[in-house]
């Protein structure tokens, strides 16, 4: 028989029920978002998500210890009413936190992500799951079956965490952004503690100044201005105008800019991987002989292929571009008008590349990334085993890495692609191969050598050349390469191996 602040009238089992579900997915729809809120921030990335799983996590766990305590002590049907007003409020709240906190510049390294991730999460995902122990102790009216009713409530609150999961990555970070779909979470959880408070006749008041405060809280994160001009279910995109040319355009995705492109002028050539590319692949395409084709993973603001479509009349290319909306971006707002003989294939590029013939293209161009990272799962051997598939014989392969000293993953991507091509060219600047800087590597494999005299008389024509060398002796390389590993399906520790 109970006695003290928990001898109330049960919660009734439906009530018990739809609490614990709704709590539950809240969280995770939560968890969730936060992967695209903080984005624009701190990148995507394994880190990216870690930090956030391991905030939620921590909140999860101190919120249903304090939750038990503070049903026992108080009696949970005064306090279910205002801890929903108080997790919508807390939830509210992460959107402007995270918007102050991740613009004052904090980098994306671990700590960064850790701290952004749990000044924003950690409150709302505490509160939410100090809802279950509460209902366990408002429901709860029989120890005989006191194991029956947690296992249910707790196999409740899973189906809710699993539903949020996949409502929020399957569905709605596809039709709605991320920030009204956040504050829309927590203004359904506010509605509904309010609704509680004054049906279970306990924290009427207190949940009535919590839920105006939501109220402020919501117009505050709807108004801030937001870094993305619009979203997909991968990426903040914003196009700005580039401040020294009318017609320059950069394509922003979450924190890094992808591409330049002249919409008066596709030849325009800003970024220095870009004109690297053109500079590796220039000679080797005008030896062919012949239009060529060309298969590009990853599309970003389409400058590459839009260049070769301008210098190369014929020329057949094939797009592997993830996200339709970036390519809707590209079209509307980049200047990307693709001609008879270009083709864009959405999806994975993992996935796409092995619906590609044998023997298809003269030239595979790699410039796909995930934040400052290229997907783990296109710098595998087993992906350069389709690559190297689909090439013709003599054919070229080129691709853009991003890496900060040591050079970690860049060692390990040329030590890699060595088993697959037997001779290699990393091309940038002379200060990153010398160890001392980082920034975009240009990786060149193929069956023949890179042309290096030619390329530098290229190089030399975009400017400095004291700022831009080559590695293509072999020797050179594999001095370069030294003791790197070698990146598998089963061990690419992209994000581990990148320099910050």
């Amino acid at each position: 028989m109970h006695t003290g602040p928990g001898a109330e009238r049960g919660l009734s089992w439906p009530i018990a029920a739809v609490l614990t579900f709704l709590a539950a997915a809240s969280v995770l729809v939560l968890e969730i978002a936060a992967g695209r809120l903080l984005a624009p921030y701190v990148g995507v990335s394994l880190t990216t998500y870690t930090g956030i799983i391991g905030a939620i996590l921590a909140g999860i766990a101190l919120g249903a210890w304090l939750g038990g305590l503070a049903a026992d002590a108080f009696g949970p049907r005064t306090l279910l009413g205002p801890t929903f007003v108080l997790g919508g409020l807390a939830a509210i709240a992460a959107v402007p936190i995270v918007g102050a906190v991740g613009g004052v510049g904090l980098g994306d390294g671990f700590v960064a992500i850790v701290v952004l991730a749990t000044v924003a999460f950690v409150a709302p995902a505490a509160i939410l799951s100090a809802v279950a122990p509460m209902i366990v102790r408002a429901t709860l009216t029989d120890v005989a079956t006191s194991g029956s009713t947690v296992g249910r409530l707790s196999a409740i609150g899973t189906v809710g965490a699993i539903t949020g999961t996949f409502l929020t990555g399957f569905v709605l970070l596809g039709l709605v952004p991320t920030r009204p779909l956040i504050v829309a979470v927590g203004g359904l959880l506010v509605v509904v503690g309010v609704a509680l408070s004054f049906g279970l006749r306990g924290g009427g008041a207190p949940s009535t100044v919590l839920a105006v405060a939501a109220a402020l809280g919501a117009g505050l994160a709807l108004a801030a201005p937001s870094p993305c001009d619009t979203e997909s279910a991968y990426y903040c995109i914003a196009v700005e105008t580039d401040i020294g040319d009318p017609n320059g355009r950069i394509l922003v995705l979450d924190r890094l800019t992808h591409a330049h492109v002249d919409l008066a002028d596709p030849t325009e050539l800003r970024f220095g991987y870009v004109q690297r590319f053109a500079d590796a692949v220039g000679s080797y395409l005008e030896a062919l002989g012949r239009p060529g084709e060309v298969l590009h993973l990853g599309g970003g603001g389409f400058t590459f292929p839009r260049y070769l479509e301008a210098t190369r009349p014929g020329i057949g290319q094939t797009v592997l571009e993830l996200d339709p909306r970036v390519l809707e971006v590209a079209r509307d707002q980049l200047g990307f008008a693709p001609g008879a003989s270009t083709e864009v294939v959405l999806g994975d590029a993992r996935r796409s590349i092995e619906r590609l013939p044998d023997d298809g293209f003269d030239l595979v161009v790699g410039d796909a990334f995930g934040g400052l990272a290229v997907p783990w799962h296109l710098t595998t051997t087993e992906f350069l085993d389709e690559v190297q598939r689909v090439l013709r014989p003599g054919g070229m392969y080129v691709m853009n890495l991003i890496d900060y000293p040591p050079l970690g993953f860049v060692r390990a991507e040329a030590a890699t692609a060595a088993l697959h091509f037997e001779h290699l060219a990393i091309i940038s600047s002379r200060e990153t191969l010398a160890g001392g800087g980082g920034g975009n590597v240009v990786l060149v494999a193929g069956a023949e050598p890179l042309d290096v005299p030619t390329v530098m008389t290229r190089v030399a024509t975009w400017g400095d050349p004291a700022q831009t060398g080559s590695v293509a002796e072999p020797a050179a390389v594999r001095a370069f390469i030294g003791d790197a590993p070698i990146l598998r399906d089963d061990y690419a520790p992209v994000d581990q191996l990148l320099g910050r």
